[in-house]
Formats: structure tokens, C-alpha cells, sequence
């Protein structure tokens, strides 16, 4: 084994600046996945049989395709679609978010599903409207239910984001495919991209960690 990390030592820092790309990419594309994930489990829940239909084919064609494509799909496609490229960088949190909402739309829906039915008739019997009880008692209980299988979602969201390098946003990854061309050394950059991954996949579970019990104290 003939490692050689001398050689992109004064890369590093230039790998690094990588960092805050993927945090705005697995930040922005967390947010929208989370709020359409919700919007899609209520239309999975509802009595409205057009928007039980509409989520499920939603998350069947989200689910059943390759996250890369969808990328491609929107940054390359968009051009040909709408006459007009995409920022690398929104095509990049669309592609995620919009993949994300379907498999977080399972997760509320399931969540959703395990609170006690005594909340929601309790609710309906004091006359509280359906939104606002979703929004203030059937929600916040699910949340708590759900947040370990959430948190595993932003941990998988984070890892994926490396995808974006096929569409040139200069994420870590890219960032170390780079070094590589420019010193000829692959596996060092590739490496240091993967503990870099590591630790940020590492901070998230520490954090999920202290949320989750600092939610279990509060029951």
C-alpha cells in the first residue's frame, strides 16, 4: 500500500471549503422535504381519494427511481423543458428534498397512525377543527415518535449529497476528485473526503441523540 497524503496536505483546506456547500445542500433540501413530507402524508391520511392517489404515485415514482436520475433529470432537463438552465446549486436541494419528501412521508404517516385514537376523538369531541388538531395535538406526538427514523433520514440525506459532484456543484467530493486530477493521488483526497463525511454523520447522531432526549424529559 504506497499512501502518499504529504502530497495533498496543502489541498486540504481546499477540500474543506466543501463543507459549507454541503451543509446549504443538506439544510435546504431537509426543510422542503420535511414541509412537502407532511403535506404528503396528509394527503395520504385524508378521506379525499384524489390525494390518497396523488401522494401514493407520488412516492411510488420518488421511491422506485434512482436519486441520480432525478438530479439529472431536473438540472440537465430543465433547459429542454422550460428554456432555461438551473443553478446547479437549487437543482441540487430540489432533486434531494423532493426525493427526501417521499420517505418522510411514510414516516409521518406511520407516525401519524400510532398516536393514541383517543387523542383525535377526545379532540373532535371538544369540537377542536382538524387542522388545528393535527397541527397541536395528533403533530407534536408523532414527532416524538418518529424522530429517531427522521434523524436517520437527515443522516442518509447528508451521505447522498455527494451525488451533486455529476452535476459539477464543488461539494467535498468534487472538491477531492480535483486534488486527485491536479496531484495524481485519488485515494488520499477520496479518503479525507470520507472521514470528513464521517464526522459530520457523527455531530448528526450526537445531536439527534441529545434532541430525542431532551424530548423524552419533557413528557
Amino acid at each position: 500500500m504506497n499512501f502518499d497524503f504529504e502530497r495533498i496536505l496543502p489541498s486540504l483546506p481546499f477540500i474543506m471549503e466543501g463543507i459549507p456547500l454541503t451543509l446549504k445542500v443538506v439544510a435546504a433540501a431537509g426543510l422542503l422535504g420535511f414541509t412537502w413530507g407532511i403535506v404528503l402524508a396528509l394527503f395520504k391520511i385524508s378521506r379525499l381519494k384524489p390525494l390518497n392517489w396523488f401522494a401514493d404515485i407520488y412516492t411510488s415514482i420518488f421511491r422506485g427511481t434512482p436519486l441520480v436520475l432525478q438530479l439529472m433529470l431536473i438540472y440537465y432537463g430543465a433547459p429542454q423543458l422550460f428554456g432555461t438552465q438551473i443553478d446547479a446549486f437549487v437543482a441540487a436541494f430540489l432533486s434531494f428534498g423532493l426525493n427526501s419528501a417521499a420517505y418522510i412521508s411514510e414516516v409521518i404517516r406511520a407516525g401519524i397512525l400510532a398516536v393514541d385514537k383517543g387523542q383525535k376523538e377526545a379532540s373532535m369531541a371538544l369540537g377542536v377543527p382538524y387542522n388545528r388538531m393535527m397541527w397541536d395535538v395528533i403533530l407534536p406526538q408523532a414527532m416524538k415518535n418518529i424522530l429517531p427514523a427522521l434523524m436517520n433520514e437527515f443522516i442518509t440525506l447528508t451521505k447522498e449529497s455527494a451525488v451533486v459532484t455529476v452535476i459539477g456543484l464543488q461539494d467535498i467530493m468534487r472538491r477531492s476528485y480535483i486534488v486527485g486530477g491536479q496531484t495524481y493521488k485519488f485515494l488520499e483526497p477520496i479518503l479525507f473526503a470520507g472521514v470528513i463525511y464521517y464526522v459530520l454523520v457523527m455531530i448528526l447522531t450526537v445531536l439527534g441523540k441529545l434532541v430525542e432526549r431532551r424530548m423524552r424529559r419533557s413528557d
